[in-house]
């Protein structure tokens, strides 16, 4: 695993260190346990007596395959992996992502009316630069995730998605996603540099109709410094924790699937039995 705290991508543009939460080691538990357990299940079959023995194999068996196979979507959607068409559709959607959080800025956050009502008093003087983070808090970010999803569906990963539930089932994603990209925006509007540029241009009263533009030039700039890599570890900050449970449910439809095929294959053993 990379040394993240050396790591350039994740510094902002003055060096310093990036905020953002680091991935909890519980997405990697529960993707790990659920395979354990499957296999666990799997493997207990070999000192099973009939009719147990072909039940337990079934089931372990049905279970594994149905939580590799989602840890594997879930790889597939952050990772690239060579000869699979359409894994790593974060990084290579990466300007995607990044034009999004431009719109989102500047038709939400930056619009011409805000821009009028936050930066000019009364009188039509510029006045100090506000705490934006009320703002932030009003904004609308369903866009935001709303084109993560359209994203991921348009993919060669929407149909493994549709197997287990559809576009649906990253919906209990939407209000971690919401609170982690406010996170992210309350970042960048508190950089030394973003406020740096807006007050400058505030004070530049000659060129007021312009702060608009301006701003959005400011915000390209700093977006533009996102490389593919760093794009992909926000997103994994925001939802890459909520994905495992796509494992555990996985590993749990796949066992219980397992478990009635086995029922109707081997009836006649527990009829015995």
């Amino acid at each position: 695993m990379e040394n993240k705290g050396s790591d350039p991508s994740l510094q902002d543009s003055e060096g310093e260190p990036s905020h953002g939460t680091e991935p909890s080691l519980t997405f990697f538990d529960k993707r790990l346990g659920t395979n354990l357990a499957a296999l666990i299940l799997t493997l207990s079959s070999i000192w099973a007596v009939e009719p147990w023995k072909q039940s337990l194999l079934q089931t372990g068996l049905f279970a594994l395959s149905g939580a590799v196979t989602n840890w594997l979507a879930i790889h597939m959607l952050f990772e690239r992996v060579p000869g699979l068409y359409g894994s790593g559709i974060i990084p290579l959607h990466f300007e995607d992502f990044k034009r999004g959080i431009h719109d989102l800025i500047m038709k939400q956050f930056f619009s011409k009316e805000n821009v009028e009502r936050f930066f000019m008093s009364e009188n039509g003087k510029s006045e100090e630069l506000p705490n934006m983070s009320p703002l932030i808090e009003k904004i609308d970010l369903n866009p935001a995730f709303d084109s993560l999803l359209k994203v991921i569906q348009e993919s060669s990963f929407g149909p493994m998605l549709a197997m287990v539930g559809g576009i649906e089932v990253l919906q209990p994603l939407r209000q971690p996603f919401l609170e982690k990209m406010r996170g992210s925006l309350t970042e960048i509007s508190e950089t030394t540099t973003f406020r740096d540029g807006v007050s400058q241009l505030i004070l530049d009263h000659s060129k007021q109709e312009n702060i608009h533009e301006k701003v959005s030039f400011i915000v390209k700039k700093r977006l533009e410094e996102l490389t593919p890599i760093m794009v992909k570890e926000i997103i994994e900050r925001m939802i890459a924790e909520h994905l495992g449970w796509l494992v555990v449910w996985g590993g749990i439809f796949g066992g219980l699937i397992g478990l009635i095929t086995s029922i109707f294959i081997n009836q006649n053993l527990f009829l015995q039995w």
